[in-house]
């Protein structure tokens, strides 16, 4: 068992033991609960310390663990913070856009489900997915390099630069590729500098959550452009442009988040064409070209690969591909803009640490990445197909228009009516975890939807009990008085 997801089983076991302990009483040593439940010190530190950060128990180096009363719960002075209400909206009524940071759309994905829910809202692979054991030993290979603790280029190391500057293609160099600190670190430095606070930005509708959080953080206006099943639309890109004074657009052409779809091959140089006449950058988000299915065929070109102009500012990532604790990813682009963004960077970040850009390079030039990729490919599509069927066995009041060919989610459509705050909070209590649709809107949304990723669970047969699950949530909540 991995030692994060036993640390976490041991956590709950004992807190459901905790009511046979006084308060002040001391839980078993160390040593006891590893010898009862065969785990290892690490596990049980891992437990412990949750247990503790949730205020249940108290650690006392030397003495062990107790369980905590509501009298240490709230052992910390209690101060008046109301102050601080003034002081983070005094400068508010002066911005054209008044900055907000509402991370709830990008937390649906990271908040870990109570045990025993089924995680249709998960963002990441399910460890079984990730390869875990190659990064391991890709970590330890990079840990033995000679520098490895070195400051790195602040524009990353150049064989991994390189390495992005080769899987964009076209005419990209490594000279244009700045590596950073995963996709959402990468968006956060081009919005930043291409759009001034205050300034619109154009976004697919719908798009991913959070980027619409970047965008709003910093004082930025999403316009929404709605997207079909080939991508957005062109003429209406070409209006907002026009309406908004916009001088930036970001987009996902390949399985687009959250509908899947792929810019179709008649619209590519017609976005391109339209930004440039606009005189406006295109942030293009590549983020799950490595998580292609098994059946897709060959993929379309990154926007980047086909753009001599430096209209695309290009952003792409390992995460997706690895784990979310692999936070590696690349920005490119061409021309003066490649400064700015290096520049924000700098100043925001300094650099990537090194041992990570060197276990990555380990990783990706390794037998095992190929495999590994080759893998997910083949598993993604048997979750997809088992995701799919079941939900048109079980729910085909559920509209599923477009099925994807890569990436790690289905995009459904509620029945008109249909209370998406309710069947959400329905399907917790039923045991499944489903991301609604609202947060993927950066205006009101045509319709609900929800988003189910197939990603996060352990398996087809966890995938059909969730839909089951899920089922039941949607009679209880259309159920009459």
């Amino acid at each position: 068992m991995q030692e994060r997801s036993s640390g976490a089983e041991l956590a709950e076991q004992l807190r459901r033991e905790l009511d046979r302990y006084s308060v002040g009483g001391k839980l078993p040593s160390s040593r006891a609960l590893v010898e009862r439940f065969r785990v290892s010190p690490v596990t049980v530190s891992r437990a412990l310390a949750q247990l503790a950060a949730e205020g249940l128990v108290v650690t006392r180096p030397g003495a062990g663990a107790f369980r905590a009363g509501p009298s240490e719960r709230a052992a910390a002075p209690v101060g008046d913070t109301s102050w601080q209400e003034v002081a983070l909206s005094a400068d508010g009524g002066a911005e054209p856009s008044p900055r907000t940071v509402d991370a709830s759309g990008v937390l649906v994905s990271l908040a870990t489900p109570p045990p025993g829910v089924i995680e249709f809202n998960g963002g990441y692979l399910h460890p079984s997915l990730q390869p875990e054991q190659a990064m391991g030993a890709a970590l330890s290979r990079a840990g033995r390099r000679p520098g490895v603790w070195a400051r790195p280029p602040v524009e990353g190391v150049a064989e991994l630069r390189e390495w992005f500057a080769r899987g964009i293609g076209g005419a990209i160099t490594a000279a244009e590729v700045i590596v950073a600190a995963g996709g959402q670190s990468a968006l956060t430095t081009a919005l930043r500098a291409l759009a001034p606070p205050g300034a619109p930005v154009l976004v697919e509708s719908p798009t991913y959550p959070g980027m619409l959080a970047i965008a709003r953080a910093a004082g930025l206006r999403p316009v929404p452009v709605p997207v079909d099943a080939d991508g957005v639309r062109p003429a209406l890109l070409a209006d907002a442009f026009r309406a908004s004074g916009a001088r930036v657009f970001v987009c996902q052409p390949l399985f687009q988040n959250p509908t899947g779809a792929v810019l179709s091959a008649e619209r590519r140089g017609e976005v391109l064409r339209i930004a440039r006449e606009a005189g406006a950058f295109v942030i293009e988000d590549d983020f799950v070209r490595r998580l292609v299915h098994e059946d897709a065929g060959p993929l379309p070109r990154p926007l980047a690969a086909d753009d001599p102009d430096g209209v695309v500012v290009h952003v792409s990532s390992l995460t997706k591909a690895t784990s979310p604790s692999f936070r590696v990813g690349a920005l490119a682009a061409r021309g003066p803009v490649l400064e700015r963004l290096r520049a924000i960077q700098v100043v925001d970040t300094f650099f990537v640490p090194r041992p990570l850009q060197e276990a990555a390079l380990e990783l990706v030039g390794s037998p095992a990445w190929p495999r590994h990729l080759r893998s997910v490919s083949r598993e993604l599509r048997n979750r997809r197909d088992t995701l799919t069927s079941e939900l048109r066995l079980r729910l085909p009041e559920l509209a599923l228009p477009h099925v994807p060919s890569g990436g790690y989610h289905l995009w459904v459509r509620l029945p008109d009516g249909t209370d998406e705050p309710a069947l959400v909070a329905a399907a917790l209590r039923a045991g499944v975890a489903i991301t609604p649709g609202r947060p993927y809107f950066s205006a009101e949304p045509p319709a609900g939807h929800l988003r189910l990723s197939f990603a996060g669970v352990t398996g087809a047969a966890e995938i059909m009990e969730g839909v089951r699950r899920l089922r039941v949530a949607v009679n209880g909540s259309t159920a009459g008085p």
